[in-house]
């Protein structure tokens, strides 16, 4: 009786989650891009796919219409595989190749835009492992690794930043998360040494975003200092020429 009572109890909370699934768009749904780098790395993929099926579908009829003219026509029976022939074709290159994700070790390699990519992508993988507060901090993550990845295609190749943030993003971040998903799901909410794996796990990507943000101004400052020397060599060369200029264009 025991067990039966455990069984059905179990068959409610299997449905109940079946159910929450299905409401958010189901267990196998679309893995949402966290940034601009890794929705564009996707685009690709999915054009890659189009043109697969486009030419999938060339290269059956191609082959339906050769076949008609060698044994003077397909009939209805050729119309009909070549219909389920196309179906297939669609079918196998909406799914296949895959988009493929990089390895934790492969983060940081590459151009600063390539790294970005590669850790937003990686990253997107690991949400579903995660608690839902370190779920939006990924998220954030994303759009200030855009912005740093864009600051860092135009940084000087031997600016400090550079060495920084692919330590930082190319092996600190992989290695914490993946301390935590090693940790079993039933105890990432125990407490040791003073706080839960989930709390460790907030508090570091917590950190992480800080440290980034940080990089992000630095980069910043150097580009405005860089705005200031030559606004001030502007002065010092020219003056005030053009404004006096105009103003006697005025007189005149």
């Amino acid at each position: 009786m025991n067990d039966l009572t455990r069984d059905s109890e179990r068959l409610l909370s299997d449905s109940r989650q079946l159910l929450i699934d299905n409401r958010v768009g189901g267990r196998h749904r679309r893995v949402a891009p966290i940034g601009r780098e890794s929705a564009a790395v996707r685009n690709r993929h999915r054009l890659k796919k189009l043109r697969n099926i486009a030419i999938a579908a060339v290269a059956i009829f191609a082959i339906a219409i050769l076949t008609g003219l060698v044994i003077d026509g397909i009939g209805f029976l050729g119309i009909v595989l070549t219909f389920f022939a196309l179906i297939a074709a669609a079918g196998i290159f909406s799914v296949y190749p895959r988009i493929s994700i990089p390895q934790a070790g492969d983060l940081n390699k590459g151009t600063p835009r390539q790294m970005v990519a590669r850790t937003e992508l990686w990253l997107e993988q690991q949400r579903p492992a995660l608690p839902a507060p370190a779920v939006q901090l990924v998220d954030d993550l994303g759009v200030k690794l855009d912005i740093l990845g864009q600051q860092l295609e135009t940084a000087p190749a031997g600016h400090d930043a550079i060495r920084d943030i692919r330590e930082l993003v190319g092996e600190t971040l992989p290695e914490m998360v993946q301390s935590y998903t090693r940790v079993p799901a039933a105890m990432r909410h125990q407490e040791h040494v003073g706080a839960t794996a989930d709390e460790r796990l907030i508090e570091g990507l917590s950190k992480i975003s800080g440290e980034i943000d940080a990089i992000n101004r630095k980069i910043a400052d150097g580009a405005l200092d860089d705005l200031a020397v030559q606004t001030r060599y502007l002065g010092y060369r020219y003056g005030d020429g053009a404004a006096s200029g105009a103003d006697g264009a005025a007189q005149g």
